[in-house]
């Protein structure tokens, strides 16, 4: 463990495979970090973890050229409804109420922790709910139920109650905006987690989160609640991994269950779409060698100083994953031909890469910490060391599977939109330089699990 990779609580880290080794919170070296207690050494072989990755990846793109001749996926038109009695008790008021006051008063909770606790984060709830309930929860939670943040915010809930006393005339926005709050919000949200100096500290925590909130009512208030859709980066990560949960709802409005691919397929192609999705990437790249000994030592030595160099670290690789994206789309059009939306087509296809690359990279960090931080905010005294369910040979397999998987949900994405957009002659061709991403973005994933 380092102090370079500030992250959520102490414990066992999720950076690198064949995780374990627990620091105890009062060591001086103990950051607060995903790479608590990581080890480098790959319990699997890296050649076998390379060649699983090119061979899944190979044989994929080959059997979808001679096999997927035409688009299959339906977007939102798609899916099995669900009985309508089920829908009904899913959109009653009062079961959106109950949702929303949950919420709040978890929202609630988490202020009072702030506010009242310690500022010791090993024994104060509070950094773990932010980082681990809240960041790493939002996953599992979207993937089962779908955009689950949208019913749950604090946000939507607190907006609602001040509206009931002032309701300004909302304005409309505009729609260059698109996804763009979004991502600004997220690459903040990471910036704190993985550059600033206390992250777990309650009145960083604080401060951090006042900020925010403040900022998203006031927005809120002049746009209306339709800004949190896009203006609210939790509410919009939660929506883009509901992308793939086979809970949806389809283009009639009702509840159904279907093929993720479908929920893939509907992704908007909006603006700022591309720049979420590569601070995704970028943040848990950065995350994942964040803790290396060369890093370390460059950002502690740098003319600079630590947080600049550590900002410029984090930027550099979410440019460096977007700049990568961007030439590949560019590629793609010259083999393919002009598309009015080159950039954001096949967008969608790097949310299953970005949803590996988290499970990979934070799964041994949510089993062991969010048990622990519930335990915590329950007031046991004797709060466990976490331990991970998983030895270090199934973590790695975990966390290589998770990585190649999304690779391949991302090439079999990218092949039914390309099979739609272009002509048969030039469909398949026209992935070479898609292929060429997923084979550069799973080198780098599996090398930052080397790391």
């Amino acid at each position: 463990m380092t102090p370079a990779g500030p992250g959520p609580a102490p414990g066992a880290g999720a950076g690198g495979i064949g995780q374990g080794v627990v620091l105890h919170p009062a060591d001086p070296l103990t950051a607060l970090a995903h790479g608590i207690g990581s080890q480098h050494d790959l319990p699997i072989s890296p050649f076998y973890a390379f060649a699983g990755a090119f061979a899944a990846l190979f044989v994929s793109f080959l059997a979808l050229g001679l096999l997927w001749s035409t688009s299959r996926f339906r977007g939102d038109r798609s899916g099995l409804a669900l009985p309508a009695g089920l829908q009904q008790v899913a959109d009653a008021p009062a079961t959106r109420t109950a949702l929303r006051g949950l919420g709040l008063a978890a929202a609630l909770a988490v202020l009072l922790c702030l506010l009242l606790g310690p500022d010791d984060p090993a024994r104060n709830p509070a950094p773990g709910a932010v980082y681990v309930l809240l960041w790493v929860g939002i996953v599992p939670a979207s993937l089962l139920l779908g955009p689950v943040w949208r019913l749950l915010s604090p946000l939507r809930a607190l907006h609602r109650l001040l509206s009931r006393v002032w309701r300004p005339a909302a304005r409309p926005l505009p729609a260059r905006l698109g996804q763009w709050p979004a991502a600004v919000g997220l690459f903040g949200f990471t910036w704190l987690e993985l550059v600033s100096l206390d992250p777990a500290s309650t009145t960083t925590l604080l401060i951090a989160l006042g900020v925010y909130a403040a900022a998203q009512l006031l927005l809120a208030a002049r746009f209306g609640e339709r800004w949190f859709a896009d203006g609210d980066a939790f509410e919009a990560y939660s929506a883009l991994l509901a992308r793939l949960s086979p809970l949806g709802r389809r283009d009639d409005g009702r509840l159904v269950l279907r093929n993720p691919f479908h929920g893939l397929d509907a992704t908007p192609e909006r603006p700022g779409l591309v720049a979420t999705v590569c601070v995704l990437l970028g943040s848990t790249a950065y995350d994942g060698f964040s803790d290396n000994p060369a890093w370390i030592n460059s950002i502690q030595t740098s003319p600079l100083g630590r947080t600049p160099a550590a900002t410029l670290g984090l930027l550099g690789a979410i440019a460096l994953v977007a700049a990568l994206y961007c030439l590949c789309a560019a590629a793609t059009r010259l083999v393919c031909g002009p598309h009015p939306g080159p950039l954001t087509a096949f967008a969608h296809s790097l949310v299953p890469i970005a949803l590996g690359y988290l499970i990979a990279h934070y799964f041994s960090l949510f089993v062991t910490e969010g048990p622990r931080t519930v335990i915590m905010a329950l007031g046991t005294d004797n709060t466990p060391e976490p331990l991970s369910p998983l030895g270090p040979g199934a973590l790695a397999t975990l966390q290589v599977a998770a990585v190649v998987t999304g690779h391949v949900l991302g090439v079999i994405a990218a092949h039914d939109r390309s099979v739609r957009l272009f002509p048969p002659a030039r469909a398949v061709a026209g992935q070479l330089p898609l292929l060429a991403l997923m084979i550069t973005y799973t080198i780098g994933g599996i090398g930052l699990l080397l790391n």
